[in-house]
């Protein structure tokens, strides 16, 4: 800052100044020029330094040196709590009087003007610099440093992670400028840095002493989903999620809280890259040698369902003691179902121990030999022909799978399901999940496995058939479906036959078809093969055939009479082509 001139005058008459005389007009300017000269030479618009003389809540008044004083808004160094009376500050000329006359100044813009060579500064010499948090953002805080508006991330806040951002707004700290971006004029600071290498120091001092095995006391840090954190003092520690219980954990919150003294065990660390794996669950005995030493294979135990999959159920029946029970021990049944279909996760079930290795820590359980096996009374409860009701539960193209009782699985093979259709796949006739009658045709107790039928549960149609469709007879019927080799015609009574396209043909030359309704003659009739080959065109042409008989019948009864008149007449034949006039004589006479 520019001195005073403070150097008296030589010449000053101070009896007339005291006599209130006036020293004339040569001694008024140089009076003024004297205290002109006094004053320091200041612009506007220009940095300079100031002396804060003066200070309250809201203003602080800065001289610089000038005929006037500034004030300055309080909130303008509120990065700086410690501002006291007698601080040198740089402040920004606005104007050096305004209407009022008053001297306006900006300690704000001051530091914007020279915020951006002190910030590089700051980053080439490793300096630590003070800011003011001002507000939250995303991911962090915006710090006032030199007046510039830096960003603090979150995880730059502290070594700890922190829970509760808005506890720092209002505050004063140290910082350490890690990044600039020249080009958009960003800034990113750090106050982690500051005590990352004290603590740098610290973790190696305690790593030293480390050892596997040892028992340490610490500090639930951090939870996450695949485990906890711990504070060993200084240091930090991870507990696999693995590691927190010999039980199942879906999470480790189930198990510590955040700020929790736990006992852990250390299971290994890593001095290169400073990592320590802890163990909470190994302060513990194993629960499978605790395991009651009574419990054997049939024995029934109870427990919760803990993980569920297609092929079967994972079951605690105490902390860290888990056994599976496979789906194909869920149920008698044979057909494939998925574990879903029985139980879900946290259902309390009874089960009974099939296999247990206490070496191998191995077990596992079953439902269905909580029930009776079906098929140990089969033949009793299912005798061949006896009728049940079944439930559908698949096709193929050869018949349907029905259960007629949870274990109890039959096929109805797709020729035992109608006398009188010809069903070219099961869903035409049922469907899935639908209910069926059915009959006991045949147990096979190996294979776990009836044959059933459905139409045998109505009398054969086809004994009467043979007497109402018998080879010859005609009947009405209606094409229903042209194939490949013919036509599929319905008959009375429910009953289809079938017709080759030759037999197809009307009297009139034209082609039978779908959905034309004909007289049909019966040319084959098949009761094992349910099979009835039928005609239309035979019909007429029997028919014609008839005609032709009786044509032929009438002309042979004529017969005889040509012949005696043939014998008469020996000496005609014996005539040579040559005799004209015998010839036409017997041509005349054979006329009349």
């Amino acid at each position: 800052m520019t001195e005073l001139k403070n150097s008296p005058i030589e010449d000053f008459d101070w009896d007339a100044y005291e006599k209130g005389e006036n020293q004339g007009e040569k001694s008024r300017e140089e009076l003024t020029k004297t205290y002109d000269e006094s004053l320091n030479s200041v612009k506007d618009k220009e940095v300079i330094e100031g002396t804060i003389i003066a200070l309250n809540k809201r203003e602080a008044v800065v001289n610089i040196g000038y005929k006037s004083d500034g004030i300055i808004p309080v909130n303008e160094f509120r990065y700086n709590p410690d501002l006291k009376v007698g601080d040198v500050v740089e402040v920004f000329i606005e104007t050096q009087e305004d209407k009022k006359g008053q001297l306006i100044l900006s300690h704000k813009k001051a530091r914007a003007t020279r915020s951006w060579d002190r910030v590089n500064e700051a980053l080439e010499n490793d300096e630590i610099i003070k800011g003011y948090i001002k507000c939250r953002t995303k991911g962090g805080m915006i710090v006032d440093v030199f007046g510039i508006e830096a960003f603090l991330p979150g995880s730059q806040i502290d070594v700890k992670p922190i829970r509760d951002y808005d506890i720092f707004v209002g505050k004063t700290m140290e910082f350490k400028v890690v990044k600039i971006n020249q080009e958009f004029k960003n800034v990113v600071v750090s106050h982690k840095a500051l005590i990352e290498a004290e603590l740098e120091q610290q973790k190696k001092d305690i790593i030293a002493k480390l050892e596997k095995g040892q028992v340490l006391e610490g500090t639930v840090k951090n939870i996450t989903s695949y485990g906890v954190f711990i504070d060993l003092g200084g240091v930090d520690g991870l507990i696999h999620i693995t590691d927190l219980s010999w039980g199942r954990v879906n999470h480790p919150e189930e198990v510590v809280s955040l700020d929790e003294k736990i006992n852990v065990v250390i299971l290994d660390f890593d001095d290169e890259k400073k990592r320590i794996a802890l163990g909470l669950k190994q302060l513990q005995p194993h629960p499978w040698d605790a395991l009651d030493a009574e419990l054997k294979v049939g024995d029934k135990v109870k427990g919760k369902v803990v993980v569920m999959a297609d092929y079967g159920a994972f079951i605690e029946i105490a902390a860290g003691v888990e056994g599976l029970i496979h789906v194909s021990e869920m149920s008698w049944s044979q057909h494939l179902r998925s574990a879903q279909d029985f139980m879900k996760v946290g259902d309390e079930i009874e089960a009974v121990v099939l296999t247990l290795d206490r070496d191998e820590r191995k077990m596992s359980l079953g439902i269905k030999q909580l029930k009776n096996d079906p098929w140990e009374n089969i033949e009793a409860k299912y005798a061949v022909g006896s009728q049940h009701t079944a439930k559908v539960r698949n096709f193929t193209n050869f018949g349907v799978f029905v259960e007629i009782e949870e274990g109890v699985d039959g096929l109805i093979h797709i020729s035992d399901l109608s006398w009188t259709k010809k069903i070219k796949h099961p869903s035409e006739f049922t469907q899935i999940g639908a209910d069926i009658q059915v009959q006991v045709l045949e147990i096979d107790k190996e294979n776990r496995r009836l044959s059933l039928g459905h139409k045998q549960l109505e009398e054969n149609p086809w004994d009467v058939f043979e007497t109402v469709f018998t080879v010859g007879s005609i009947h009405e019927g209606t094409i229903i479906e042209m194939v490949e080799k013919g036509a599929v015609i319905s008959l009375p009574y429910g009953v289809e036959g079938f017709a080759t396209p030759k037999h197809l043909v009307k009297e009139d030359g034209s082609q039978a078809a779908v959905e034309e309704k004909l007289n049909f003659k019966v040319i084959e009739f098949n009761k094992d093969s349910k099979r009835i080959i039928l005609s239309h065109s035979r019909i007429f042409e029997d028919e014609a055939k008839a005609e032709k008989a009786e044509a032929k019948k009438a002309a042979a009864k004529r017969a005889p009479k040509k012949a005696e008149e043939a014998v008469a007449a020996p000496s005609i034949e014996k005539t040579t082509l040559g005799d004209l006039e015998e010839l036409a004589a017997l041509k005349e006479k054979l006329s009349k």
